[in-house]
């Protein structure tokens, strides 16, 4: 059994720690990381594995940040009363996103990651075309042009580098939740600049990413890991009980919709770790310590159980992937 893998991380605001626990397991179980596709919290998570922060660094890093600073203001919050709304409708989102876009830029700095160019790595052996041979892709949603974008791969479609490109900048798009933080401006050589929110509001979990697409057999696993329950068919998971409540249930259905297609192939959910995230909401940024650590727990458990648990045998989701047609 290989010890290199890929791995494709779900987003999930602040259950990301979750992630972060499960990352932990796969870890102490000997497994390197060659790729990291992710959306949202996944994009965040994977820039600083693929960085090459170890899941230790990475519990104390995630588990010593102040959630709440990342609900920053805008310029307009400061006027009394109608400020956060119009936040909202000016400027597209309630909160600025700056404090994360330094942080994250800073964190990916300490790792000697400032651009994709850092991020490089030729890979003979892979079906992937030369230019998107990155240790790291993020989705983001551009709005503007109706489309999923992958960074750094789709840069080309819009003749701009993608070495010379910001990973944070990348990472900052793709945590734009809809509503909550402004949207991202890509300038756009000889055309109209896009407008980039959220990934995962097209892909959510990105978990064919790495998959061939030249008949060859996989030379290394794919592992997802999903920050959610395993579902039931037909199960209600959006209670709508009024315009906010329906907002968001139409935003989760969008999250969900494309990538439900692959959850059910069986052959995905056997590569897949589902951590239970115990119906924490993706913007409590007020989250406390004890939740913080029931989902790192809880991510810790499922990747324990997907590697061996109860009624899995050892090395089971490893022959699933030969079905893989990319990698």
């Amino acid at each position: 059994m290989s010890d290199t893998v890929d791995l494709v991380l779900e987003g999930g605001g602040v259950k990301g720690i979750g992630l972060v626990g499960a990352i932990s397991v796969l870890e102490e179980h000997g497994m390197t990381f060659a790729r990291v596709a992710g959306a949202s919290a996944g994009a965040i998570v994977g820039s600083l594995v693929a960085a090459g922060m170890c899941a230790s660094d990475l519990q104390a890093l995630m588990t010593s940040l102040d959630y709440t600073r990342f609900r920053d203001d805008t310029k307009l919050d400061h006027l009394p009363v109608v400020g956060k709304g119009l936040s909202l409708w000016l400027d597209h989102g309630i909160y600025a996103g700056d404090y994360f876009h330094g942080w994250i830029r800073d964190q990916l700095s300490g790792l000697g990651v400032d651009t994709f160019h850092d991020l490089y790595q030729a890979d003979p052996g892979s079906s992937l075309p030369a230019n998107e041979q990155y240790k790291l892709v993020v989705m983001t949603s551009d709005v503007s042009r109706g489309r999923l974008l992958r960074l750094p791969w789709d840069y080309i479609s819009d003749d701009i580098e993608a070495d010379q490109q910001s990973v944070a900048d990348a990472v900052r798009a793709s945590m734009s939740i809809p509503f909550f933080f402004r949207p991202v401006t890509l300038d756009i050589p000889k055309a109209a600049p896009s407008t980039l929110v959220d990934g995962g509001m097209l892909s959510n979990f990105p978990v064919d990413s790495f998959d061939r697409s030249d008949g060859k057999p996989p030379r290394w696993p794919t592992i997802g890991i999903k920050l959610s329950a395993q579902q039931v068919p037909n199960q209600v998971v959006h209670e709508v009980k009024g315009d906010l409540s329906l907002a968001l249930g139409m935003l989760g259905t969008m999250q969900s919709w494309h990538d439900q297609m692959h959850l059910n192939d069986p052959t995905v959910q056997k590569r897949t770790i589902f951590v239970d995230t115990f119906g924490v909401n993706a913007t409590d940024f007020s989250i406390d310590k004890p939740t913080q650590q029931k989902l790192y727990d809880n991510g810790r458990k499922a990747a324990e159980a997907f590697l061996g648990g109860p009624g899995v045998e050892p090395g089971e989701w490893v022959r699933t992937t030969e079905a893989a047609k990319r990698g």
